[in-house]
């Protein structure tokens, strides 16, 4: 399985309001429920009035489309990545999965990640 880096950092957060969102950036992911709308997106566009927010991630996607008849391909990630004692912020989208770690664990990740099998791609 491919994995590609994703190494613009990015921000996790919490905001107010889906008006403040910037989408001129690569990679922009809203959740919103009933409690609360989170944010993840490349931290120069990060909103100025976030509620809480958490910077310092990068990240990698699995490459293609997946099958939504696919089991356990996080769950292999997310053990891999226990293993090492490092904590992971998965996002998931209609095509595929994306999984991103502090960027203080980023190398040791993707070389576990490899170690395992994976082949990771820039």
């Amino acid at each position: 399985m491919q994995l590609k880096k994703i190494i613009t950092p990015l921000t996790v957060c919490k905001i107010d309001n889906v008006k403040d969102i910037n989408f001129n950036g690569k990679f922009v992911f809203v959740g919103k429920t009933e409690t609360e709308i989170s944010l993840v997106c490349e931290t120069e566009y990060t909103p100025i009035n976030t509620i809480e927010r958490e910077d310092g991630w990068l990240g990698f996607g699995i490459v293609g489309q997946l099958d939504f008849s696919l089991i356990g391909i996080i769950a292999k990630i997310s053990d891999i990545l226990a293993k090492q004692n490092i904590g992971i912020f998965v996002i998931s989208t209609y095509d595929t999965d994306y999984v991103l770690v502090k960027s203080q664990n980023y190398d040791k990740a993707l070389k576990s990640l490899e170690t395992a099998g994976y082949q990771i791609i820039d």
